[in-house]
């Protein structure tokens, strides 16, 4: 992220039962896991919601279904000993293709190529405070 900008993204809750889909991050600099919704950047003249549906086709070739807006949260936090500040749309919805709740564990790709992983989690891990769910506030929203 460019140092001192605002980055805008998007991210839908996608449930299944207890627990919702996320993505795994590590941060070294803190040597913490964590985790957080699928979703990504908002590009110039681009509304959030279709921000959404592209990413997901983008990185895991997934259609959503029964998209509403739920919140919009800033996140001002560090990461990778670097600060960052963000505007987050927050969607729930579900899958077009009910296949993706079958999957345990999805494969996606970023943009520069990198794989990432993405798996159901229980939400009461999140809240008994095993792992962090980012951005803050969004597990309260959960509950």
């Amino acid at each position: 992220m460019p140092p001192k900008q605002i980055r805008v993204i998007t991210i839908c809750i996608i449930r299944k039962g207890d627990a919702i889909l996320v993505f795994e991050g590590y941060d070294p600099t803190r040597s913490q896991t964590f985790y957080r919704p699928l979703g990504g950047q908002i590009e110039f003249g681009e509304y959030s919601l279709d921000a959404l549906r592209r990413e997901f086709r983008e990185e895991i070739n997934a259609e959503l279904a029964n998209l509403r807006y739920v919140q919009t949260f800033e996140n001002i936090f560090t990461a990778y000993d670097k600060p960052g500040h963000e505007a987050v749309f927050v969607y729930e919805g579900d899958f077009a293709d009910k296949s993706f709740y079958n999957k345990d564990l999805i494969i996606g790709k970023e943009d520069n190529g990198e794989s990432f992983e993405a798996k159901w989690m229980p939400i009461a891990d999140f809240q008994a405070g095993k792992f962090p769910l980012y951005p803050d506030g969004l597990l309260e929203l959960l509950l």
